[in-house]
């Protein structure tokens, strides 16, 4: 399922600009808002030169753990199935016909599990990145304005008038101000984010709220893997 990154005819892009205290203030908490949550569903979109990957289902932010169903398209299109994952492990249960939408207890049966990469694969570095956007306490505001965060527009996703703010430059890589890109609103609330690869051409993107969250009950193997 392709997730549209088009806004609509109101969307406006006037920045980048220096990020307002108001701003600073919505984006250091935005990754809170979903701790608070507990949990959010999401739709996971990675391109790739074989086909685009999706992930549709739900990230429980307390207990750091995702859940949904994998499908592709192009020569990804075999890849489809069942997937949980958690910092340190995937799970996949490979299906011909994956469901719209994964079942809300997982099947205890046909797994097959393996370790979370770090680095050379773009599906698990977006599976990483989704499980890093809740924080069990907000960021700096401060700090944010200072390491590269800025204001670069508003556009309407999904009826909703988001602000839209890069994210700082990672501590430990240079050059990477701007890779991140959040859609926020007036309360802090993050329903959409941008994350720029450096071994893909195009951005990895996390919807969020775009079908009912179902809360994650963890595989056995899951749960002690994290």
């Amino acid at each position: 399922m392709a997730v549209l990154l088009v806004a609509d005819e109101d969307s406006g892009a006037d920045g980048p600009r220096p990020l307002t205290a108001d701003e600073a203030s919505r984006l250091a908490i935005t990754r809170f808002r979903n701790y608070q949550e507990q949990g959010r569903a999401v739709t996971i979109n990675v391109p790739g030169p074989a086909g685009e990957l999706t992930v549709t289902g739900s990230v429980d932010y307390r207990h750091r753990i995702g859940y949904g169903v994998l499908h592709g398209t192009g020569r990804n299109e075999s890849s489809g199935g069942l997937i949980q994952w958690t910092p340190t492990a995937v799970h996949v249960r490979p299906m011909t016909r994956a469901p719209a939408q994964a079942p809300a207890t997982p099947p205890r049966a046909g797994w097959h599990d393996r370790p979370l990469l770090k680095a050379g694969s773009a599906l698990d570095t977006a599976l990483s990145i989704a499980l890093g956007l809740g924080g069990d306490r907000p960021d700096n505001a401060e700090l944010l304005p200072q390491n590269g965060a800025a204001w670069w527009g508003r556009e309407r996703v999904a009826g909703r008038r988001l602000d839209v703010m890069a994210g700082p430059s990672s501590p430990d890589r240079s050059g990477t101000t701007g890779n991140v890109r959040y859609w926020i609103d007036s309360e802090g609330t993050m329903y959409r984010v941008r994350a720029s690869l450096g071994s893909q051409p195009e951005p990895v993107v996390i919807d969020f709220d775009t079908h009912d969250f179902v809360p994650v009950t963890p595989l056995p193997q899951a749960a002690t893997r994290r």
